[in-house]
C-alpha cells in the first residue's frame, strides 16, 4: 500500500472481467481479511485533516462569542455552558453540509469528496419525503426552488445562531455569559422540521434525531437543559448497546477490525476470522470484543448518568469511554461517523465532568421529559419492532450491523441511461475512479464495495438473493444501493430506506426503464422480536415482483461468497410477478403474525 497507490487483490483486470461473480467475491472478501479496503495512506491523511478542520473551525467560531476569549486562551471558556450550545449549532451545520458523515473516499465519494450541500442547492435534484401521502404539500420527487430556500434558511438560520452573544444570565460556573437565548434557535427549529417533511434525507444528515433534539433544549433552564443533554447521550449510548444485540454485530467488528489503518499486522487480522481462506465466519475473538463493546455502552453511561459524584471513579469513567471512542475513530468505518465520535469526547467532558456537578435527579420541570422520552423512548422502540417504519438513525440502531440495505441489478445500458437523465453533481463511482486511476485499478477498487457488504451477516442473504433473481447471469451489473445513493441523492450513511423502491420510483419517472432493466432488491433490517428479515424485489416498470423472508441463521452460516448449485433458502413467499429468470412455486401462507417459517418449495433445508 502506497501513499496514493491502492492495496489492490492480486489479479490483473483482464482476468478478473472473465471471473463468474462468485469468483470475484471469493477472491475480494479474502483479500478484505488482510487488507480491508487496501486505501491508500492518503485518504487517511484526508480524514485526519477533516477532523482537525472540525476541531479548528468549531473553536474558532465558538471564540468569536463576546466574553470568551481568543482561540489560544480555550483552556479558560472550554467549559462555558454556551460553548456545549454552539457546539451542537456548529455539528449540525457541520453534517447538514456533508461535510461529516458519508463523507469521502471512504464512502465512494471520491470526485468530488462531498455531496450535500452541492445537491441540495441544486433544483431538480432528487428528494426524498417521508410521508407524501399523509403531510400535504410534500408531494413529489424533484427539488423545487422553494426547497432550495428551505435548505438555504438552514444554512443562515444556524450560522446565524452561532454568531448570537450569550444572554448574560447568571449560570453557574458561566463567568456572566450566560446561556443563548433560546428564540434564536426557532428560525433553526422549524426551517430544519419543515425541510425534513420535504426531503428526509436531509433531515437524517443533519443528524436530527441528536442535535435537532437538542436544539428543543435550550429553552429549558441551565439544569434541566444539561439533565436533557445528558439523557440524550444516555439514550444514544444505550440505543447503540441495545442495536448490538443480536448475532449481526461479530460480523461487524471482525470486518471493522481489518480495515483498520491501526493494525498491519496481517497476523492478527486473520485471527478475526474461523480459518481464513476457507472459513470467514467471525472466530471468538470479534464475538468477545462485540460483548465488550456492548457492555461498556451499558454499564459506564448507567455509572456516569446516576451515580457519577465526579471523584475518581467518575474520571476514570470518562478516560474510559474516551479510549472507547478513540478506538472506533481510529479504525476510520465506513460511513466515517468521525466528527460524531470527537463530539462524543468532548460531551464526556463537558457534561459529566465540568458539569458534573449537575445530576439528573435534580430535575425540576416535567414537560423536558415530555419533549426527550417520545425520541429517546418510542422512536427506538418502534424502530427495533418494526425496522420498516424507522429510520435506523432515529431508531439509535447504530452501526451494529442491522439495518435496511438494498442491491440494484443493471441490464443492457441501464447504467449509463441513469447517469444520463438524473441531475446530479457527480458522476458514478466507477466513473470518478477512472478520473483518478487507470482503468484496470478503478475497476478493481470498486468491486471492493461488494466484498465490504459480503463480509456483514446481510450481505451472505444478498449474495443468495442476487443469485435468486438474476439465476447467475454474469451480464448482470451489480451496485450497491449505497453507491446509487451517494450519486442519486447526494448523500449515503447505511440508511437503506434512502435507496429502496421510493427511490427508485424517482429513478423511474426520469429514465423510463424497460422491465427486466432495472431491478432492486431490498432487505429490511431484523426486528427485535424476530429471527427473520423481510425481503422484497421491485422492477423499475413492473413494482413490486416479491416479498418474502430470509433466516438470520442461513447468514451466519455461510461464507461471504454465493455457492455454486446451492439456492438460497426463502420463506413467506408471496409473488406477485415473476422473476425475470428465476421460475418459483409460492410457499405456504404466513401465520396470523407473519412469523411462520416454513420455507418454499424451491429453498433448501
Amino acid at each position: 500500500m502506497g501513499f496514493v497507490k491502492p492495496q489492490l487483490p492480486p489479479v490483473d483486470a483482464e482476468t478478473f472481467r472473465t471471473l463468474p461473480r462468485g469468483e470475484r467475491l471469493k477472491l475480494l472478501t479474502r483479500h478484505w481479511v488482510e487488507y480491508g479496503f487496501g486505501t491508500p495512506y492518503a485518504v487517511y491523511v484526508f480524514y485526519v485533516v477533516k477532523c482537525l478542520a472540525y476541531v479548528g473551525g468549531a473553536a474558532f467560531v465558538i471564540s468569536l462569542t463576546p466574553g470568551l476569549g481568543p482561540v489560544g486562551q480555550v483552556a479558560s471558556w472550554w467549559s462555558e455552558p454556551i460553548v456545549y450550545q454552539k457546539l451542537i449549532v456548529f455539528t449540525l451545520l457541520w453534517e447538514v453540509l456533508g461535510l461529516g458523515c458519508g463523507s469521502g473516499p471512504l464512502t465512494s465519494r471520491f470526485n468530488p469528496v462531498i455531496g450535500s450541500v452541492l445537491y441540495w442547492l441544486r433544483p431538480g435534484t432528487i428528494r426524498l419525503p417521508p410521508w407524501p401521502d399523509r403531510v400535504p404539500l410534500t408531494r413529489g420527487s424533484r427539488r423545487t426552488g422553494f426547497d432550495v430556500a428551505l435548505y438555504a434558511a438552514v444554512l443562515a438560520s444556524a450560522g446565524w445562531l452561532l454568531t448570537r452573544p450569550g444572554d448574560g444570565s447568571h449560570v453557574p460556573g458561566s463567568d456572566g455569559i450566560g446561556l443563548l437565548d433560546a428564540r434564536a434557535a426557532v428560525p433553526l427549529i422549524v426551517s430544519l422540521a419543515v425541510l425534513g417533511l420535504r426531503d428526509k434525507t436531509i433531515f437524517l444528515a443533519a443528524r436530527g434525531e441528536q442535535y435537532w433534539l437538542s436544539l428543543l433544549l435550550f429553552f429549558f433552564p441551565y439544569a434541566d437543559m444539561f439533565i436533557g443533554f445528558q439523557l440524550v447521550m444516555l439514550a444514544l449510548w444505550w440505543g447503540a448497546a441495545t442495536s448490538k444485540l443480536n448475532h449481526h454485530f461479530p460480523f461487524v467488528v471482525a470486518t471493522m477490525m481489518s480495515n483498520s489503518p491501526l493494525i498491519p499486522s496481517r497476523w492478527l487480522k486473520r485471527r478475526f476470522y474461523r480459518d481464513h481462506p476457507r472459513d470467514l465466519r467471525p472466530s471468538r475473538l470479534p464475538f468477545f470484543l462485540a460483548h465488550v463493546g456492548t457492555t461498556t455502552e451499558y454499564a459506564v453511561p448507567l455509572y456516569l448518568v446516576f451515580l457519577g459524584d465526579g471523584g475518581f471513579w467518575t474520571w476514570a469513567a470518562l478516560l474510559y469511554m474516551a479510549v472507547f471512542h478513540l478506538h472506533i475513530l481510529s479504525t476510520v468505518p465506513m460511513g466515517v461517523p468521525l466528527e460524531w465520535n470527537l463530539f462524543f469526547i468532548f460531551s464526556l467532558f463537558h457534561l459529566f465532568g465540568a458539569h458534573g456537578g449537575v445530576h439528573v435527579w435534580e430535575l425540576q420541570s416535567p414537560w423536558l421529559l415530555a419533549v426527550v422520552l417520545p425520541s429517546l423512548l418510542l422512536l427506538p422502540l418502534l424502530g427495533n419492532v418494526r425496522p420498516d417504519l424507522v429510520s435506523f438513525l432515529p431508531a439509535m440502531r447504530y452501526y451494529a450491523g442491522n439495518w435496511a440495505t438494498s442491491v440494484w441489478l443493471f441490464t443492457g445500458d441501464a447504467l449509463a441511461r441513469l447517469e444520463t437523465n438524473l441531475t446530479t453533481a457527480c458522476r458514478l463511482p466507477h466513473r470518478q475512479l477512472e478520473s483518478l486511476y487507470d482503468e484496470s485499478t478503478a475497476l478493481l477498487m470498486s468491486h471492493k464495495v461488494q466484498s465490504w457488504r459480503s463480509m456483514h451477516s446481510h450481505g451472505r442473504a444478498h449474495n443468495g438473493l442476487i443469485d435468486r433473481v438474476t439465476a447467475g447471469q454474469e451480464d448482470t451489473v451489480v451496485m450497491d444501493g449505497e453507491l446509487i445513493a451517494g450519486f442519486a441523492i447526494g448523500w449515503n450513511f447505511g440508511e437503506g430506506h434512502l435507496h429502496n423502491d421510493q427511490l427508485l420510483h424517482a429513478v423511474q419517472d426520469r429514465c423510463g426503464f424497460a422491465p427486466g432493466e432495472v431491478r432492486v432488491i431490498c432487505l429490511e433490517g431484523q426486528p427485535l422480536h424476530r429471527l427473520t428479515q423481510a425481503y422484497e424485489v421491485h422492477d423499475a416498470a413492473l413494482g413490486l415482483l416479491e416479498r418474502g423472508h430470509v433466516k438470520v441463521h442461513d447468514m451466519l452460516t455461510r461464507q461471504p461468497w454465493p455457492t455454486d448449485g446451492t439456492d438460497y433458502p426463502v420463506y413467506d413467499v408471496e409473488s406477485l410477478h415473476p422473476l425475470t429468470s428465476v421460475p418459483h412455486q409460492a410457499g405456504p401462507p404466513a401465520t396470523q403474525d407473519g412469523a411462520t417459517t416454513t420455507p418454499t418449495q424451491d429453498a433448501t433445508s
